[in-house]
């Protein structure tokens, strides 16, 4: 692993931040463990990819702006989100493109923002992590994190150093769960369909514990899950990495 200590910004995301702290907390130990210094910028609100998947381009903008602004000081911006990081990353240049000034800073941004597994892995080099978790797991590839961002075996490789931890693949784990943010409410039939497939899938592996990397998606997977009786605990892939699982309840949990 990488011995230099980078000043690392943790872009936290608005799921995080309304329905699941840990995954933000779990997060920053993470970076942690890997010899990051780990900072939560004060300012930071959405990254604006609704508004912007949305046709709301003049909100998008103006969310990204102040992204911009208060992310570019730092050596790297990590989310815990393929979906954001993919916004961020991927999007917010074509954004800018009648804005020269703003673009070269969304370009410069882009380049040093990572979802949080791929950075620990690609960036920083890690191989394995110090908590254990012991069960049988399965894992949900999120469309962004997987087609935007490539993020694919670096979970898994974690996930495999694990002592007691068993990784046991469902069928079908890159097809999209039918959340997709905006998709959800303008296709509803199509979205629950969807996420129905995913539910058998799921259950037909025998694991006790699903993971994904956006908690979208959990919160999506974990819904159904819950009304067909399927008896799965949902959590982030970082709660599970960090051991941040034991005092938590999984998503969709009453504590």
């Amino acid at each position: 692993m990488l011995q230099t200590r980078p000043r690392v910004a943790l872009f936290v995301t608005c799921l995080v931040d309304l329905y699941r702290p840990n995954i933000g907390f779990s997060a920053i130990a993470l970076l942690e463990e890997a010899g990051c210094q780990v900072e939560v910028p004060r300012a930071q609100t959405c990254c604006g990819q609704p508004a912007y998947n949305s046709g709301d381009r003049a909100t998008a903008k103006d969310l990204a702006r102040a992204v911009i602004d208060e992310f570019l000081p730092y050596d790297y911006v990590v989310v815990p989100s393929g979906s954001c990081g993919g916004m961020i990353g991927h999007h917010y240049p074509a954004l800018f493109g009648d804005d020269p000034q703003y673009r070269g800073k969304a370009e410069a941004l882009g380049a040093k923002t990572h979802e949080l597994i791929s950075f620990l892995t690609d960036v920083r080099g890690m191989e394995g992590v110090a908590a254990r978790f012991e069960g049988i797991v399965t894992y949900h590839d999120s469309c962004s994190g997987l087609r935007e961002l490539g993020v694919k075996a670096q979970p898994r490789k974690l996930l495999s150093s694990m002592p007691g931890t068993v990784v046991k693949e469902m069928a079908d784990a890159e097809i999209c769960c039918g959340f997709g943010g905006t998709f959800c409410v303008k296709y509803p039939e199509i979205s629950t369909r969807m996420v129905a497939d995913k539910a058998k899938s799921i259950a037909a592996t025998g694991a006790d514990t699903l993971l994904a990397g956006d908690l979208g998606c959990l919160l999506n997977m974990a819904g159904r899950l819950k009304r067909e009786g399927v008896p799965v605990k949902v959590r982030h892939v970082a709660e599970v990495l960090a051991g941040r699982t034991d005092d938590v309840p999984a998503i969709g949990e009453v504590s």
